[in-house]
């Protein structure tokens, strides 16, 4: 790879390790004490789960603007600027509404900056090494995963807002190394002659049908899977070992350009979603057990991970012309389910209890992949795309896989 290709591979992993890692998800790591703190009810954390995600879906409608005015970058700024702000906030709040504020503009972060990488990868990136540096950058919620977990300690031996503080001071320093190493980029002002206006395409519904899957899956198990540990009686730094693994379970996603290839992306989001929805029974039926609750993180991870890079990469293929466009579409509608699943499972646990929603949920995901599993025109059109797109006639004499 050359420098340019590496600096981006390197901001880019910065920015989204602080933003999906730990801006996104430090709410459900914090959650117990929150909860502990200020005395709310799991309806109202619900609520406040549920607007950090509304915060999310609002920083991915406006990044179109954004781009369009100030270039691809620009987008990939506001979110560092948002995470700094928003755990800031967070940090110094003295009720629960100043809180819930800043968890909105916190977890927004995640919304600036996934999708403008997309758009800067397809422009920057030589074609044979896009697919690798996508799963590079999106593989960054591992690391800040991990990172997050070692922040986590301190609520154990000082408080909960330390894990905020630091989470700011990461995005200060992610912020300063993308505007470093990424480019200023200006948006495509125009498509190519006869290329479509929309991103739309039939072949986007496959890839839509797993977003709600895998936001359904991985929305509950991050807002939860800390408290469920909690719950269960085991100390406080068990969620910090929770949080530890699911990072360390999800740095296989760097091959996922190269499983995508081997399984096709139809299969291969199937078995993403399927190893989160196995993670929430193994969760469910944890009870004190660390062993099991460890071993759902790691499989929780896994999903996770691949699942994302995958969407990134599968979108990419399917609108090679609006890859950006494309993955914005299809994060929006993973948004719009992660608004509403904590809502909706902070109103029914106090009903039907913690656990065997859980479930519920795991089995949900499980027969929405067995419906895509069995479209036969779906895995006849994705093995015609992959053969067409992937073989050294096509492709310059690349090797098969090199996208």
């Amino acid at each position: 790879m050359d420098k340019q290709t590496i600096g981006v591979g390197l901001g880019g992993t910065a920015v989204v390790s602080v933003a999906f890692g730990m801006s996104r998800y430090a709410y459900g790591l914090t959650l117990p004490d929150v909860r502990e703190e200020f005395g709310l009810s799991e309806l109202l954390l619900g609520v406040i789960a549920s607007s950090t995600f509304a915060g999310y879906l609002l920083g991915l409608l406006c990044v179109p603007v954004l781009e369009s005015r100030f270039g691809l970058r620009a987008p990939t700024t506001v979110g560092g600027v948002c995470g700094v702000l928003g755990a800031a906030t967070v940090a110094l709040a003295p009720n629960a509404a100043v809180l819930a504020a800043g968890a909105v503009v916190s977890g927004s972060a995640a919304g600036w900056v996934w999708a403008p990488y997309s758009d800067i990868v397809t422009r920057v990136v030589p074609q044979r090494h896009q697919a690798t540096v996508l799963a590079i950058i999106t593989t960054g919620t591992s690391v800040g995963l991990m990172g997050l977990a070692a922040l986590g300690l301190l609520a154990v031996f000082e408080s909960w807002r330390l894990t905020w503080i630091g989470i700011a001071v990461f995005a200060v320093v992610a912020t300063m190394l993308n505007l470093r190493e990424v480019p200023r980029l200006a948006a495509r002002r125009a498509t190519s002659k006869g290329s479509p206006r929309s991103p739309w395409r039939r072949r986007m519904v496959p890839p839509l049908v797993y977003a709600v899957l895998y936001f359904t899956a991985t929305t509950v198990y991050f807002t939860y899977a800390g408290e469920v540990g909690r719950g269960g009686g085991l100390p406080p730094a068990s969620a910090s070992l929770l949080f530890a693994m699911l990072g360390l379970g999800g740095l296989v996603a760097v091959g996922t350009g190269s499983l995508t290839y081997r399984l096709g992306p139809t299969w291969l989001g199937i078995s993403s979603v399927s190893l989160v929805s196995t993670s929430l029974v193994v969760l469910a039926s944890a009870g004190s057990s660390l062993t099991l609750i460890l071993l759902s993180a790691v499989l929780s991870g896994m999903g996770f991970m691949v699942g994302s890079s995958l969407l990134a990469i599968w979108t990419a293929q399917v609108v090679p012309d609006r890859p950006g466009e494309a993955f914005t579409v299809a994060l929006v509608i993973g948004a719009i389910t992660s608004i509403v699943m904590p809502a909706g499972m902070g109103a029914l646990i106090p009903v039907v209890g913690r656990s065997q929603m859980l479930v519920l949920v795991a089995l949900a995901c499980v027969v929405g992949t067995t419906v895509l599993a069995t479209q036969r025109p779906v895995r006849r059109t994705w093995a015609r795309l992959w053969v067409r797109t992937s073989s050294p006639q096509d492709s310059g004499g690349r090797k098969p896989g090199a996208t």
